[in-house]
């Protein structure tokens, strides 16, 4: 019989190998009831195999990141070009790496955009809301940069250009440090420009609540009425059902905001549908004050996590791109409970 072995000793008992192996194991060691402990390993190992997976697999987004930078570095390595056919040269490669999580996104979250064409084709400023990654956002610039031929600049965090091996992929995709005049000067220049008001704060405290932890920040509201450009706010959904941090633990905020080390651990990158929604662009007008554009950015990001999304995307929609759209005074009694410090 297979798997099976005639005698294990002198007694002349019919066992199994692996009972046979145990047995002799167990005469070696002096170890009493070794199949009982080695049940016990397997059991624990089937039981948090599935918890060690979630933790490891948002590093697929480090890994993607990393194959776009040797990606970049490979053309560069290609051939020596003069400085005045730079921007071509980095085009081939951006699109090459665009095309990289593009396929990512479609394939392991069926990536959608919903509103792309609210898009411009000169100068704006996108808000968007911050998950634990900025994934959808890669996929967001990836689409933009396929379908629309445009680059995204973006502001990050300042901990972003210490990482290793990132300035080559910073460089090429226009990543910003985020001062105002920075903001400002990629504006003028007729860029797109993005921002995520609540930043690596909002990345690792909020939860899936969608809750906004903006604090008082509102400059970017000064710097679209500064370069006089639209905002268009967008929103992924399920972005938090995808990837989900531990910031809910007090030591994490702690050592974030005395220390800034921003090591709350992520786990997910579930392979959940990701759906990103354009708003309509709010315009600028030169009445419109610093708090009264905040508001309506906030307003957008309400309604569409308080509410079922594609039900009240047009509704939202319709009312931010409206004339002279601001903030009825019935509005400022609205609970908005998806706002904190």
């Amino acid at each position: 019989m297979i798997g099976q072995n005639e005698t294990c000793n002198a007694e002349q008992i019919p066992m199994s190998y692996l009972t046979c192996t145990l047995y002799i194991l167990e005469g070696w060691t002096g170890v009493e009831h070794l199949e009982e402990y080695l049940s016990y390993v397997v059991y624990l190992t089937w039981l948090f195999t599935p918890l060690l997976i979630a933790f490891l697999l948002p590093a697929i987004i480090l890994v993607l990141l990393y194959i776009s930078i040797v990606i970049l570095h490979i053309y560069k390595r290609r051939t020596d070009l003069k400085e005045a056919y730079l921007n071509d040269f980095w085009d081939g490669a951006r699109q090459m790496v665009a095309t990289l999580w593009y396929v990512h996104a479609r394939i392991w979250n069926g990536y959608e955009v919903c509103g792309l064409e609210k898009i411009p084709d000169g100068p704006a400023l996108v808000v968007f809301y911050h998950g634990a990654t900025p994934i959808d956002f890669f996929y967001f610039m990836a689409v933009v940069l396929i379908k629309k031929k445009r680059i995204l600049h973006i502001v990050a965090d300042h901990f972003v250009f210490s990482l290793p091996g990132f300035k080559l992929l910073l460089d090429v995709f226009s990543v910003l440090h985020g001062t105002q005049e920075e903001c400002g000067k990629a504006l003028t220049k007729g860029h797109l420009l993005a921002i995520a008001p609540g930043g690596v704060r909002e990345a690792l405290f909020s939860n899936e609540n969608y809750i906004l932890i903006w604090g008082n920040r509102k400059g970017f509201a000064q710097v679209a009425i500064d370069a006089k450009v639209p905002i268009i706010p967008m929103f992924t959904q399920n972005v938090r059902e995808s990837i989900r941090s531990l910031g809910g633990l007090r030591l994490f905020r702690l050592m974030y905001e005395y220390l800034r080390l921003p090591v709350v651990p992520l786990y997910g990158n579930f392979p959940v549908k990701l759906r990103t929604y354009v708003g309509d662009p709010i315009p600028y007008k030169t009445n419109v004050t610093v708090d009264e554009l905040a508001d309506k950015v906030r307003l957008f990001y309400f309604n569409i996590t308080e509410c079922s999304i594609p039900i009240i995307y047009s509704k939202v929609a319709n009312f931010l791109g409206g004339e002279g759209a601001f903030l009825p005074s019935h509005v400022y009694q609205w609970p908005i409970l998806h706002y904190y410090d």
